[in-house]
């Protein structure tokens, strides 16, 4: 199964072809692991950025399996599916170009996904670096914390959760230059999206995880408790007050996992925001 642009039928003659070809395609890697490659690529004139999965292996399967782990994600298409479920959801991400499945054997599925590349963007990672010493403007700050929160309450919401939702892995769009960022009209679009479930609703503790993932990234930029009560009103959708009051397991589980992922990442304790949960 194969779905690629008209156009690129000219470059290959049949879908056999086409799988040999792309993977036989080279640019500027940005990650490789378990099988799985993602990188930069050229093809007429434009550039465009493809995952290819050439399989995780048997071994990998069955050390998942003996250690009552889940499966490790076996092909692309999880992160087509999840592309595909963002649009209808309105939720920015990458733009889907092209996809494609073949193979039987769950151990060596050939699959790839390949998306139009995302220009003018910086990681919310990288933008945020600085803000300890050099803070954003509040209207700025406040519409990013917002935008976020209602991301999360949108996925969650509709069955989605990602799985890896950390700062790194929201793209801000730079289209109008670093100073021009209009904070009534930001753009984030959600990436790396190879691990994500969809379900018809999303369990309580795959929400828990994707949102002490934020909490954990966000910890070294310099957050008030004002902040996170922000993201609590806008997640949930009602005041801050209510937030708290009505999610009290939630949002100390949340804590609990933020602050454990930052002392294994830090071997330290996080910086202190406040009496933010207690």
């Amino acid at each position: 199964m194969i779905n690629l642009p008209k156009k690129w039928g000219k470059y290959w003659n049949s879908e056999k072809d086409a799988f040999k070809g792309l993977f036989k395609l080279d640019g500027p890697i940005f990650s490789e692991k378990d099988g799985r490659r993602t990188f930069r690529f050229e093809l007429g004139g434009k550039h465009y950025f493809g995952k290819f999965h050439q399989g995780v292996g048997w071994k990998k399967i069955i050390k998942n399996i003996l250690q009552f782990r889940r499966p490790p994600v076996l092909s692309a298409e999880n992160e087509w599916k999840a592309i595909q479920k963002l649009d209808s959801l309105g939720v920015d991400t990458m733009h889907l170009v092209g996809y494609g499945k073949r193979g039987k054997n769950p151990a060596r599925i050939q699959s790839f996904v390949i998306t139009d590349e995302l220009k003018n963007t910086i990681s919310l990672e990288n933008y945020c670096k600085n803000w300890p010493s050099n803070p954003p403007s509040q209207k700025i700050k406040n519409a990013l914390i917002i935008k976020i929160a209602k991301i999360a309450r949108t996925i969650h919401g509709n069955g989605f959760n990602h799985r890896d939702f950390y700062i790194c892995h929201f793209l801000l769009d730079l289209s109008n230059g670093d100073d021009n960022i209009d904070p009534d009209n930001l753009r984030l679009f959600l990436i790396d999206l190879h691990r994500v479930q969809i379900r018809p609703s999303t369990p309580w503790r795959w929400r828990v995880k994707d949102i002490s993932a934020i909490m954990f990234s966000s910890m070294n930029i310099g957050l008030t408790k004002e902040d996170l009560l922000l993201f609590a009103k806008n997640y949930h959708n009602t005041t801050a007050k209510k937030s708290m009051a009505e999610n009290k397991i939630f949002w100390w589980l949340v804590k609990r996992r933020a602050i454990g992922l930052y002392k294994k990442q830090f071997n330290t304790n996080p910086p202190d925001m406040g009496k933010l949960y207690g």
